[in-house]
């Protein structure tokens, strides 16, 4: 333990010399130079040493030793705000809440995400022409603490559209719900931020309802409420939605996952079709910094004789393979990801990935692949491309292209 954080936790619980303090540890002589706080130290219980009765300050102290100390301190009413911060992580895990830092804070805390994209698009798609756009979301995050238990998360969009002279400069609240725990529940309520087990692969948008995970190593994740209606995600929209899906840790190796989706009334046209989709698979760590990810999905449009055509692409497969990953705090960082993908209508709702795949022919579904890369060039600041050629099922001879670039700034 280096001399200065000795003296600055002594000193945060008060610590004064005592002429009849006693030996605490046998390796801490009484003429040592901290021998006083650490005399005080192991009185108040913030410090213990080792078994074998020495303090052991030579030794190279772990983050989880240093939480111990940590959080003793603060129970003491010692001011250790600093180091509460840095070890949060750690403190949280042995179950104790920085309450003195939450209740220092500022009442809401505010984050922000720029974006600006540009998309090339290109094939034989039988509605649109070969096009091209750029555009710039801007995003603003609102955390407020409601009590010790419960949050408030906001966030509002604007999109400006580089094609028109004016853009969008509509403001929309596109998430506002309550985080919070009931028992061992953790609880989501309002419009909430929503992506399916496989990455996106199935529904990737906001979501009207609530949301319920329990477990740590064998996770159970519930959902009911409404999806969100928006043409600007495709033909399939809207409706009410249950979801509950399993995800069990494979320690270090991954994660293995199963699931299912009901879509309620989903408007297609003129008519309205529920969806079932069922989901199963794996994401495996294979080598170092290198992901396998494989998804089988299956759904169903029952009932609606239109959709007889269909039954030949319920079943339906996704297949990834990430390297490493850009992190937006560490300049340098970068990340390689591809997808092969193979799915019927009817296995996806709102899909995650910016390419496009089936305008103008949506009720056949789409197969092709997707290869990204990002890279962080300076703190905060993260850029993207990535290429999608995919084609509709039904209709294998049309190409539909895709080139997307982007620059993400995060504040």
């Amino acid at each position: 333990m280096k001399k200065s954080l000795i003296f600055a936790m002594a000193m945060a619980l008060g610590v004064t010399a005592s002429a009849y303090a006693a030996n605490p540890f046998s390796d801490v002589p009484a003429g040592h130079w901290a021998y006083d706080s650490i005399e005080k130290l192991a009185a108040a219980g913030v410090i213990d040493g080792y078994g074998d009765g020495t303090f052991g300050g030579d030794k190279l102290m772990t983050r989880y030793e240093m939480a111990q100390i940590v959080a003793r301190a603060m129970a003491n009413g010692a001011n250790v705000d600093k180091l509460a911060a840095e070890f949060a992580d750690e403190l949280d895990a042995l179950g104790v809440r920085v309450a003195n830092l939450e209740n220092k804070a500022d009442a809401v805390k505010i984050a922000g995400e720029i974006r600006a994209h540009y998309a090339n698009i290109s094939g034989d798609r039988p509605f649109f022409k070969d096009d091209s756009w750029s555009k710039l979301r801007t995003r603003i995050w609102f955390k407020g603490q409601v009590n010790d238990d419960w949050t408030y998360v906001g966030m509002i969009q604007n999109e400006q559209d580089f094609r028109t002279d004016t853009g969008d400069e509509e403001l929309k609240f596109q998430r506002a719900y309550l985080e919070g725990r009931l028992g061992g529940v953790d609880v989501q309520a309002g419009r909430i931020d929503t992506t399916d087990i496989t990455g996106g692969n199935i529904y990737d948008i906001r979501f009207d309802g609530v949301k319920l995970t329990y477990g740590k190593e064998i996770k159970l994740i519930g959902r009911a409420g409404k999806a969100t209606d928006a043409f600007e995600y495709g033909l399939r929209h809207g409706g009410d939605t249950y979801s509950i899906e399993a995800v069990a840790k494979l320690g270090k190796a991954g994660d293995i996952h199963a699931g299912w989706w009901k879509f309620k009334d989903l408007t297609f046209n003129s008519i309205t079709p529920d969806d079932n989709i069922w989901t199963v698979g794996l994401n495996l760590n294979v080598a170092k910094d290198l992901e396998l990810t494989a998804d089988y999905i299956k759904g169903d449009y029952s009932d609606y004789e239109w959709f007889t055509d269909l039954t030949d692409h319920d079943d339906s497969y996704v297949i990834g393979l990430n390297y490493k990953g850009a992190s937006a705090n560490k300049p340098g960082s970068y990340g390689l990801h591809a997808k092969y993908y193979h799915q019927g209508a009817s296995s996806y709702i709102a899909h995650t990935m910016n390419g496009l795949h089936g305008e103008g022919v949506e009720y056949t579904g789409f197969k092709g692949y997707s290869l990204m890369g990002y890279y962080t060039v300076a703190k905060n600041m993260v850029a993207g491309v990535e290429w999608y050629d995919l084609k509709p099922l039904e209709y294998p001879d049309m190409e539909m292209r895709t080139l997307w670039t982007q620059l993400v700034l995060s504040f």
